[in-house]
Order: C-alpha cells, then structure tokens, then sequence
C-alpha cells in the first residue's frame, strides 16, 4: 500500500532529484545507500537502504512531484512463526 511522503531531496548531476531523507510514521529516515533506481515516464523509483540498514522503496510521481513508500520492511506482525 503506497503511503504518501515528505521527502528532502538533492538534484543529481543529471537534473534528477533524488531523496536523502523522508518521514514516514512520524519517524525520520536517513537515506545512507541508493542501492538501485529506475525511470518509467511518469514516476522514478528508488530502493533505498536506511542508515539503520533497513531497505525501501520509493516513488517519486513526476506528474505530481508526489513521493510514495510503495514498500515497507515487514514488522514482527507480518513475520509467520515458527511451529
């Protein structure tokens, strides 16, 4: 489920702005890696890791100039047990 986000951004040698910190939760997440990134005509996605090592994916909607969490790190809640 796509969660909308307040995302600080830089602009890249290549005019595209990529993000170096988001809240999301209430929680402010520092972005320590860009591990990937890729462009569709109408929205740029980064999976990005956290500099508590957890890993996200972004979207950034070029029509809107909106950023989304598309995925999130499971919780505890999501985990299945063990038997």
């Amino acid at each position: 489920m796509e969660k909308p986000l307040r995302v600080r951004t830089e602009v890249d040698e290549k005019g595209n702005e990529k993000p170096l910190e988001f809240v999301a939760e209430g929680k402010e997440v520092r972005i320590a890696e860009i591990v990937d990134r890729w462009f569709d005509s109408d929205c740029n996605y980064y999976k990005v890791v956290s500099d508590d090592e957890i890993s996200y994916l972004l979207r950034h909607n070029l029509e809107t100039a909106g950023w989304e969490l598309v995925e999130t790190p499971p919780t505890t809640d999501d985990v299945p047990s063990e038997p």
